[in-house]
This record gives C-alpha cells, sequence and structure tokens, in this order.
C-alpha cells in the first residue's frame, strides 16, 4: 500500500484525516434527510412498478443502500434558493434511476461480484438479465422524467445518460492504449461522472427558478465536484481496501481501464518502466498488481493525484461563490471537505 506516498497529502485532506467519516457524512446529510428519506420511498415505490417478475431485480438494485451523493446534490443544490419539494425529489429519484442503472450495466463489463457489500444484478442473476434489467432502468427514468409539466427536464436527463454512455463507450475504446487515454482521461471522467452530478445542480437550480448565473455557478460546482469524486474512486481501486469500498476492487485493473494514478506512472516512467507497465497491464493477471503497485510507488503517483483531487474541489467551491449564503450552500461546502477527508484517509490506510 505505498508506504512511501502513505504520508504525503494535500493540507485540506490532511486537516480532515483524523475525524470520523461516518460523521462528517452524517452533519452533510442531517439537514436533508427527510428528503433522502422521501426519495428512498420513491425508489421503493418505483421498484414496485416494474412487471412482478422483474420486480426481485429493482428491489435489490433501488433498495441497496450507498450514501445517495446525487441526490444529496440535488437537496442541497436546491436549499440554496429554499426548501426543496416534491419536484425536486423527483428529480433526484430520476437521476439516481439512471446513475443505478449505468452501475448495473459497469458490473457486467467489469466482471464485478459486489456493489454496496452485496452481489451485484450481474452476480445474483447473471449478464444477460443485468444488461436488460440495467436498460429498464433507463426507461423508467426517462418516462419519469416525462411527468413534468415542461419537456425541458426529459430532454437534459436524455441528454445527460447519452453523455454518460458516450463517455462510457469512449473509455472502452481507450483500455489499454496509454496515449489515447493520457489525452482524453479528464474528458471521459468529466462525461462519464461529472455529467449526473452536474445535472442533479442543475435540475434543482432550474426547478428552484434560479438565475441563470446560478444555475451556471451550480453547474461549475457539480462538474469539478464530479471529475474530483472520480479521481478519488481511481484511487480507491489501487490504493484502497475491498473492505472500506463495499465493492470489488482492482476491476479497473483487470479490464484495461487506464486511471490518472497509472497514466500518471507511464508518463514518468523510463523506457523499460513504460514497456513493463504496458505489459502488466496488457496481459493482466491478479498477481500483477504488487508489481503494477512498486511501479506507482516508484513514480510517486499518489501524491500528484491527490493534488488534482484538491485542484478540482477548490474549482468547486470558487464556483459558490457568486450565491448566497443558505444551508445549501454551506452543505456544498462541505460535501467538497468530505471528499478531501475521504482521500486524506485513503491516503493513511
Amino acid at each position: 500500500m505505498l508506504a512511501a506516498e502513505s504520508k504525503v497529502v494535500t493540507s485540506g485532506a490532511t486537516d480532515s484525516s483524523n475525524a470520523d467519516p461516518a460523521r462528517s457524512w452524517k452533519k452533510i446529510v442531517e439537514p436533508v434527510e427527510p428528503f433522502l428519506h422521501a426519495v428512498t420511498q420513491q425508489l421503493m415505490r418505483q421498484a414496485r412498478d416494474f412487471d412482478p417478475q422483474i420486480v426481485p431485480y429493482a428491489e435489490h438494485a433501488l433498495n441497496n443502500g450507498g450514501k445517495h451523493l446525487r441526490p444529496t446534490l440535488v437537496a442541497l443544490a436546491a436549499g440554496c434558493f429554499g426548501q426543496p419539494n416534491e419536484s425536486h425529489v423527483k428529480a433526484a429519484v430520476i437521476i439516481e434511476m439512471v446513475h443505478l442503472a449505468t452501475l448495473v450495466h459497469d458490473d457486467v463489463m467489469d466482471e464485478a461480484k459486489i456493489r454496496r457489500d452485496s452481489p451485484t444484478v450481474a452476480a445474483k442473476w447473471g449478464n444477460e438479465i443485468a444488461v436488460l434489467f440495467g436498460d429498464c432502468l433507463f426507461a423508467q427514468a426517462l418516462k419519469l422524467a416525462s411527468s413534468y409539466p415542461t419537456p425541458e427536464v426529459c430532454r437534459a436527463v436524455a441528454l445527460a445518460t447519452n453523455t454518460v454512455c458516450s463517455g462510457e463507450i469512449l473509455q472502452t475504446q481507450q483500455r489499454r492504449k496509454f496515449v489515447a487515454a493520457r489525452r482524453d482521461y479528464f474528458r471521459v471522467i468529466e462525461m462519464k461522472t461529472g455529467e449526473l452530478f452536474t445535472l442533479s445542480c442543475d435540475l434543482a437550480a432550474f426547478l428552484s427558478e434560479a438565475t441563470a448565473e446560478q444555475r451556471a455557478a451550480l453547474r461549475e460546482f457539480g462538474a469539478s465536484v464530479g471529475i474530483a469524486y472520480q479521481v478519488y474512486d481511481d484511487c480507491v481501486d489501487l490504493f484502497g481496501t475491498e473492505a472500506d469500498a463495499g465493492k470489488s476492487l482492482g476491476t479497473d485493473l483487470a479490464k484495461g481501464k487506464l486511471t490518472w494514478p497509472l497514466l500518471l506512472a507511464w508518463e514518468r516512467a523510463n523506457a523499460e518502466d513504460r514497456t513493463a507497465l504496458e505489459n502488466l497491464i496488457q496481459d493482466w493477471q491478479p498477481e500483477n498488481f504488487n508489481a503494477v503497485n512498486a511501479l506507482l510507488a516508484k513514480y510517486e503517483t499518489f501524491a500528484p493525484s491527490v493534488e488534482v483531487i484538491e485542484h478540482y474541489l477548490e474549482q468547486a467551491r470558487r464556483a459558490l461563490r457568486v450565491l448566497p449564503a443558505s444551508a445549501g450552500r454551506t452543505g456544498l461546502l462541505g460535501l467538497t471537505d468530505f471528499i478531501a477527508q475521504q482521500t486524506g484517509i485513503l491516503a493513511v490506510q
């Protein structure tokens, strides 16, 4: 676990790393717990709306815990303009269903067995069921989005879904291709992860009748936090533990996905080590993990990865300066601190 790098973190992450992460997250979501409870209840109702023979898959996917980051973003962004209402709850449910659909498909492609400490849909019922059920979730989300009196919500959800799936395609095309992945890494993660974070903030602002400037600020916040979170998640796959992550780790390596620490190591490596890294990823075996980790440590990839995370978190914080003081704004700032804190904890594992 990169012992030589484990103490090197940014000041923001270091300041937070001694805090209890559960307590920190609870502090963020406590003001919006009624909202998140309403989202959970609506997700359960959505699960029961499927054909009776499909309900078990829906209940497993939709009621399977998680931090509900995107619904939390909807609630906090709406809280910048007053109290969130039923239209915000519905938006959060839609976005969460799109997100869960992408996870169901991701787990098929990654051959992942565990998601949120439970078997994945693919592991439990097979890849064919998982692919088709993921499609059902996308369709159900768009059906719900079409129930708004304005077509703008459905249009935004459809566009975001298209962007997320396009990002997945680009990432798949770049597997094991270091040059291509290095060029487009941030574009891909902005599409894959940042887009739903952006949508969460944007729909919350739109439904709250925010000004164009406020809506743009929240979109920038969502995109920046999404990128920071994805870089953090990529680090978890390499430097974390399965027990803490609650999901299968090493799946990126197994499928040839080239994440930021790997790309940094490749960029910094001499010709011999660069070839060695390429060969380890090209002919992946689980026992290659230690050799990859040794190269990551040799070229000191953890600390600059943390710097990237902190850069995007700071960019997100700056975006909020145009918004007036509010509980929602405080919560969004707290979310950036939480991600920084989790990164600091990852550093000392």
